[in-house]
């Protein structure tokens, strides 16, 4: 049996602290099997950053408050997501990690930005207490991955890596 090379790795990470535990296991993968690697972050609409339950960059930028950041435009948006990507980048250090940012629905964009690059696998967290039981049962943005992708999909359970 013939098998092809994987040879491009697609991370999506959102602004969960437990993006660099996801990060770090589709780093780890993407070396061990030589492949390219593309850090993914997805913009959906600026005011799903202002509430408590969406709050951005706890955890790995050092962050331990728990109000929310207001963004006056989508641009502000834009340039702290690229931040936030560059400090994985530079976490994961490696300098030929691929940054990119995509807007819209989380699971459309992660699905379409790796059929665009032709990717080889997805790799993303999950953040739930039962990950596989809300795979199966509820509407999240791994489920609908899982469910639409036609190419492998890592999923990286993270519940225990939260504090």
């Amino acid at each position: 049996m013939k098998t092809s090379k994987m040879t491009k790795v697609l991370i999506a990470l959102d602004f969960d602290p437990t993006a660099q535990k996801v990060a770090e296991a589709g780093f780890s993968l993407a070396k061990t099997m030589g492949a390219e690697i593309t850090l993914l972050h997805v913009i959906v609409d600026p005011v799903f950053y202002s509430s408590y339950e969406n709050f951005p960059l706890l955890g790995f930028f050092g962050r331990t408050t728990t109000t929310p950041l207001h963004w006056n435009n989508s641009e502000e948006l834009y340039l702290t997501s690229q931040h936030f990507l560059d400090k994985m980048k530079h976490h994961l250090g490696d300098e030929a990690i691929q940054t990119v940012i995509k807007e819209g629905n989380h699971a459309d964009a992660i699905l379409k930005t790796a059929k665009q690059m032709n990717v080889d696998i997805i790799v993303l967290g999950s953040h739930s207490h039962k990950w596989l039981d809300n795979i199966l049962l509820i509407g999240s943005v791994t489920e609908e991955v899982l469910r639409k992708a036609t190419i492998p999909v890592c999923i990286v359970p993270t519940q225990k890596y939260k504090k």
